[in-house]
C-alpha cells in the first residue's frame, strides 16, 4: 500500500540554543503518493567514490537543475571513510536543498536515471559507485511505498548523511517545512539532538570524516592549520607597497621571497582597493596582471602553492583562471560586476566573498560607516551575498568568507571584528550552518587603523601591530590570514595553531 502523510507544524518549542517549531501529526492515510503541486522543498544527499568524485558531483548537480530540481542551498563537502563495506575508496558526501514540482516517485525516477546515465550499475549493496542520490526529505510529507521511504530510513545511523543535512539548516528554522523535518527525527528534540547524539561537530576533522574545500586538483582540509596568504600588489598606488612590484622581475623576486618564508597562497592584485582609489578598466588591470601571472605560474617554487587573483571584474577572473590562477578574491562579493557570480560558478573555482558597503571610492563615506552591532550586521549582509552566490551556482563548499577589515569600517569596527569572529559565525549559523563552517579569511595587514592606534604613519612600520591582529584573529577562528610580511606573521600563526591544538587536546 502506498501512503503519504503530511505534517503540519503548530506549536512553538525550544531545543538547546535555538527556537523552532514542533510539528504535530495530521495524517491522511492512503492518500495519493504523487504530489504535482505546489512546489515542494526537498533534501537530496549525494555520494561518490568512483572516478573523479568532484566531477561526478558537478555533473549530478547540473543534471538535477536541468530536470526540474532547482537547487537553492548546498551543504559543505565531506571526505568520509566507507561504511558497511569498508574495503573501497573514500567517499565524497554532501547534500542539497531544492525546489521541485515533481512528485516523490517522479523525483525518485529522475534521480535513478541520473545515476544510470552517469554509469552507476547494480553491484554490491553499499559498494563503490560513481554517484549515489538519495531523497532524505520531501516537503512536509512522509512517504511509504514498495519503492520509496521518506524520510530516508538510514539517516539516523549515518554521520556522513547527518553532517551535510545539518549544514542545510540554520539554528533558527527558516520555514515551516524545516520544522517538520525536525519533527521527523527519531529524537524528541529534533535533528539537533540526533546529530549531537552521534557526536556532532566533534566528529569533523577526525579520521574518517573531513570537511574539505576543492581547490586546484585536490581537497583542502582547512581545519588542520592556518594558511598564510602573501600579498603581491602589481599596482602603482596601493597604500603599502604601491609601485614596488610593477615590473615582472620585481614581482617574481617578491613571490620567491614570500614562498621561501612559508606562504601557502600568493594573492595577486592589479587594482588598488584602498580608500578613494581611482578605478581602472578591466583591460588595464589585465595589462598589469597577466605578464606577472604568467611568469609566476612558470616558477618552479610555486609547485604545491595556490595562486589567487584579487579582482572585482569577471573578465579579469576568466582570463586569470585560464592563465593558471586557482581561486578568486573579490572585495565586492559580486556587487561591482553583475556577471561575477555567474562566471565564477562556471569556472568551478573557490570564491572569497568579502564584506564591503559601497565601493572603494565610497566605502568610507559616513552613511557606509553606520553600525549598531558591527559583527551582527556584517554577518547578515555577508550572508545575503553568499546566498546570491549559491543561487548563481557557486556551492557553499567553494565559498570562503572575509568580514572586510578596513573596508567601510571605523577603527572600533575593525577591532570588534578581529575579536568577534565567533560572533560572526554564530550569526551566520542562524541562517546556514554550512556558511558558518566556511573558511574565514582575515586581512588586517598594515592597515590605517593599526597606524592610528600605534601612531605609525608609515605602512611598513605596522608589522608588529599586524601580528597582534593576526594573533587575535587566528585564536578567534580565522583560517587564512592575508599579509605583506609572511615570515613574522607565519611565526605568530604557528604559535596560535599550537595553542589551539593544545586547547583541543585538553577538551
Amino acid at each position: 500500500m502506498n501512503t503519504l502523510k503530511q505534517f503540519v507544524p503548530n506549536k512553538l518549542w525550544l531545543s538547546g540554543f535555538t527556537k523552532y517549531f514542533r510539528a504535530l501529526h495530521s495524517s491522511s492515510p492512503n492518500a495519493s503518493v504523487e504530489v504535482h503541486s505546489p512546489e515542494q522543498e526537498v533534501v537530496i544527499a549525494l555520494g561518490s567514490n568512483v572516478g573523479d568524485r568532484l566531477h561526478n558531483f558537478n555533473k549530478a548537480l547540473e543534471l538535477m537543475n536541468n530536470s526540474g530540481i532547482n537547487i537553492t542551498r548546498h551543504a559543505c563537502l565531506y571526505e568520509t571513510a566507507p561504511a558497511y563495506v569498508t574495503n573501497q575508496p573514500l567517499f565524497l558526501n554532501s547534500a542539497v536543498r531544492a525546489a521541485t514540482k515533481l512528485g516523490p516517485h517522479e523525483l525518485l525516477g529522475v534521480l535513478k536515471k541520473i545515476e544510470t546515465d552517469m554509469g552507476r550499475t547494480d553491484g554490491i549493496r553499499y559498494g563503490p559507485r560513481p554517484i549515489d542520490l538519495d531523497i532524505l526529505f520531501y516537503g512536509r510529507f512522509k512517504v511509504h511505498s514498495d519503492l520509496l521511504t521518506i524520510p530516508h530510513e538510514r539517516i539516523w545511523e549515518r554521520p556522513f548523511v547527518m553532517a551535510p543535512l545539518m549544514d542545510l539548516l540554520g539554528s533558527v528554522a527558516d520555514c515551516d517545512t524545516v520544522t517538520c523535518w525536525h519533527s521527523f527525527s527519531v529524537d524528541s528534540d529534533g535533528l539537533f539532538e540526533s546529530w549531537e547524539k552521534m557526536g556532532g561537530e566533534s566528529l569533523i576533522g577526525k579520521e574518517g570524516m573531513k570537511r574539505v574545500l576543492p581547490i586546484k586538483r585536490g581537497l583542502w582540509d582547512w581545519s588542520q592549520r592556518t594558511s598564510v596568504m602573501g600579498i603581491l600588489n602589481v599596482t602603482p598606488d596601493s597604500f603599502s607597497d604601491g609601485g614596488k612590484f610593477v615590473s615582472v622581475d620585481a614581482a617574481i623576486s617578491q613571490v620567491r621571497l614570500m614562498i621561501s618564508e612559508g606562504a601557502d597562497i600568493i594573492d595577486i592584485g592589479a587594482q588598488s582597493t584602498r580608500p578613494m582609489a581611482s578605478w581602472i578598466s578591466a583591460e588595464e588591470e589585465l595589462d598589469r596582471l597577466i605578464p606577472v601571472l604568467e611568469a609566476v605560474v612558470r616558477m618552479p617554487e610555486v609547485e604545491g602553492k595556490l595562486i589567487s587573483v584579487d579582482t572585482f571584474y569577471s573578465d579579469v577572473v576568466s582570463e586569470a583562471i585560464n592563465k593558471g590562477a586557482h581561486l578568486v578574491n573579490d572585495v565586492s562579493a559580486g556587487k561591482l560586476d553583475s556577471n561575477m557570480l555567474r562566471v565564477v560558478a562556471g569556472l568551478k573555482v573557490p570564491y572569497v566573498a568579502m564584506h564591503m558597503r559601497g565601493n572603494p571610492s565610497t566605502m568610507q563615506n559616513t552613511e557606509n560607516l553606520q553600525y549598531d552591532d558591527v559583527c551582527k550586521q556584517v554577518a547578515s549582509e555577508l550572508y545575503l551575498r553568499v546566498k546570491d552566490a549559491e543561487l548563481s551556482g557557486i556551492p557553499a563548499w567553494r565559498i570562503i568568507i572575509d568580514p572586510g577589515v578596513g573596508f567601510s569600517k571605523r577603527s572600533e569596527h575593525n577591532l570588534d571584528i578581529l575579536t568577534g569572529l565567533p560572533s560572526i559565525r554564530a550569526e551566520i549559523a542562524k541562517k546556514s550552518f554550512a556558511m558558518s563552517h566556511a573558511p574565514i579569511l582575515i586581512g588586517p595587514s598594515r592597515k590605517r587603523f593599526l597606524g592610528d592606534i600605534c601612531s605609525r604613519t608609515a605602512a611598513d612600520e605596522r608589522d608588529p601591530a599586524t601580528i597582534a591582529s593576526v594573533t587575535a584573529s587566528v585564536l578567534g577562528g580565522a583560517n587564512i590570514v592575508r599579509v605583506h610580511n609572511v615570515r613574522d606573521n607565519l611565526d605568530a600563526v604557528k604559535v596560535c595553531d599550537a595553542m589551539l591544538k593544545q586547547r583541543r587536546s585538553c577538551d
